[in-house]
């Protein structure tokens, strides 16, 4: 018999109310190469003729998009694998809301074009108020890459020795800076920068002094830094690399710098991330004076360097609204955290499954807040499992022969989801991780 007369046909196929619902969802393209999947299995012989529309409904994505959303029980609060810092409820709700027709750059009470993204920047301004002006870029390199371009391009950047840093991913700021045609001056040493070494370099070629904080590392010993304050009065601008977007002071990181402090110290500009301790979108923030702020505003670069208008939104959402997600974990205290480790496990425990909870150690990750630890809490599961927890869609971190999932960063209304995964792993069951979120 031949098989293949008795497979339907596509438009047969799509037909079923569950496939032409997911066209609305996933497309008409998608759908279709998921059916035309479900017939080449069926002329195999591998499924039945009449289940090719349960196999092409059962292989559909839950999204037209590929990322997938994951718990991340690491203990990083800002893991830039992960996409860093997650959005508030106000962020995401403003995201959509931007997402249509948007008054992004218009004026409704005129009809006419408007300064972009002038809600973030006014939010901005509101939460830095040393800053006179503010401008927002796609992230805090770009950033960086503007100041170069429209301050110092064919000429030069002073820079401490030990200020110039790798960061991820085999990225370096001296590279960056290089390659917008400015010419680094390199003062001091690994180790030992001071005032006097910046002084002796600066010359009629000098675009700027150039502060990057060492975010992810530390230098520790027979060690000497000038800082802003002590720079500020060689006559050229001093511009701040702060990178993990820290506003204003932070108590439990005493020794991360922030913009308004750095600012009223004597920065004539600072950039910073906002996906990082400010708990936004990816975005740079430029800070500053009045004068250079509008010059970087207006260079021509910053055009390719404009920030999207979900981004704007997200930006204004996170600074006007309620607390971000990234600082009520850097907040949460070890009780609370031990308590909701204790609590999984003795739900876990009803069902059969013996969970030790163990202190732990989180850290503030994506490049800030080095050497400093945060104390928590973690269910320890053996190693093995990690593998299959990243394919339900959490991610913890192995520690000596453990699984560890860290709860610092997890939100708490996705304990369940957390419980539920563990369950599917060690009782061989499989949740689906995007219901409940």
């Amino acid at each position: 018999m031949d098989i293949r007369r008795h497979v339907p046909r596509t438009d047969v196929v799509l037909a079923d109310p569950r496939l032409a619902a997911a066209i609305d969802r996933l497309g008409r393209t998608m759908v279709k190469s998921a059916v035309a999947d479900a017939q080449q299995r069926a002329r195999a012989g591998e499924i039945e003729p009449a289940r090719v529309a349960d196999a092409a409904v059962a292989a559909l994505p839950a999204g037209a998009a590929t990322l997938r959303p994951v718990i991340n029980a690491t203990g990083v609060l800002l893991h830039t694998n992960l996409g860093r810092a997650p959005l508030s409820a106000a962020a995401r709700t403003a995201m959509t809301d931007a997402a249509g027709c948007t008054d992004v750059e218009y004026d409704l009470a005129t009809g006419t074009r408007g300064p972009r993204g002038r809600g973030a920047v006014q939010a901005l301004l509101a939460a830095c108020p040393p800053a006179a002006a503010a401008h927002v870029v796609n992230n805090n390199a770009a950033a960086l890459v503007l100041a170069a371009t429209a301050l110092a391009a064919g000429r030069e950047i002073v820079i401490s020795r030990g200020e110039m840093v790798e960061i991820g991913d085999g990225f370096r700021i001296p590279d960056l800076l290089v390659s917008t045609g400015a010419r680094l001056r390199e003062v001091g040493t690994t180790n030992r920068t001071t005032r006097a070494d910046y002084a002796a370099a600066l010359g009629p070629e000098t675009g700027f002094v150039l502060k990057v904080h060492p975010s992810n590392f530390r230098i520790e010993g027979f060690t000497a830094e000038a800082g802003v304050a002590e720079l500020a009065g060689l006559g050229v601008p001093v511009v701040a690399d702060l990178g993990s977007g820290l506003l204003a002071p932070e108590p439990l990181l005493p020794d991360e710098p922030d913009a308004a402090t750095t600012l009223s110290a004597g920065a004539a500009l600072v950039t910073a991330s906002g996906d990082k301790l400010l708990g936004g979108p990816q975005a740079g923030l430029l800070l500053g004076e009045e004068e250079i702020v509008t010059r970087l505003r207006r260079h021509p670069l910053a055009r390719a360097l404009r920030v999207d208008k979900t981004a704007l939104a997200a930006l204004e959402a996170t600074l006007r609204g309620p607390e971000p997600p990234v600082t009520r974990a850097l907040r949460a205290g070890a009780d609370g955290l031990r308590h909701r480790a204790e609590q999984l496990a003795k739900e876990l425990t009803a069902r059969g499954v013996d969970v030790p909870v163990v202190d732990a150690a989180a850290t503030v990750g994506g490049g800030g807040a080095p050497g400093v630890t945060l104390p928590s809490a973690a269910l320890a599961l053996p190693a093995e499992h990690a593998g299959p927890l990243r394919a339900h869609g959490v991610v913890g971190r192995v520690d000596h022969g453990r699984l560890l999932l860290d709860l610092r960063a997890v939100d708490p209304a996705d304990d369940h989801l957390l419980r539920e995964a563990v369950l599917a792993v060690t009782r061989d069951a499989a949740p689906d991780l995007r219901k409940g979120r």
